[in-house]
């Protein structure tokens, strides 16, 4: 028997897939469990529109991902930050992906999860710093962060 599985199922098929199964499988576990349903033309059809739906929907988010990616990496896209400093250039304290986010949305407006810039260490020091941002899973873009001192 066909089915279509809702849910992943270990061993036997991932949610979405169409797959042959026993009949007395799918029928008293599969189907009674709501995991899989039977694969009729209809069900078909409308498993092939969800899917193109949801390949549509993703390919939209990946062209804004890339449209912030330009907006991003243009020359004249700098953050710019002030703190206190020492002589040697060295912060008190530091610069968190927190802040540096915030001071994007003030400046230009856009909207990043600090979560998604990958700051592997806070800013401790004066001048420029290309900081990377994950914007789509298969795609990495860098803020320019620029540092003052606050006179």
């Amino acid at each position: 028997m066909k089915v279509i599985f809702l849910a992943d199922v270990k061993g036997k098929g991932k949610k979405g897939e169409i797959k042959e199964v026993s009949t007395g499988y799918a029928q008293n576990y599969l189907l009674k469990k709501h995991l899989a349903k039977e694969a009729t033309k209809e069900a078909i059809a409308e498993l092939k529109g969800k899917q193109n739906a949801q390949a549509k929907y993703e390919e939209e988010i990946f062209s804004e991902a890339q449209k912030l990616k330009k907006v991003l990496e243009d020359e004249t896209t700098v953050v710019r930050l002030q703190a206190k400093a020492g002589q040697d250039g060295r912060l008190f304290g530091s610069i968190p992906s927190k802040q540096i986010t915030d001071a994007l949305e003030q400046q230009y407006k856009i909207k990043i999860d600090k979560r998604k810039v990958d700051l592997k260490q806070p800013l401790r020091s004066l001048g420029y710093a290309d900081i990377p941002v994950k914007l789509h899973p298969e795609l990495v873009s860098s803020i320019r962060v620029h540092i003052d001192e606050i006179k």
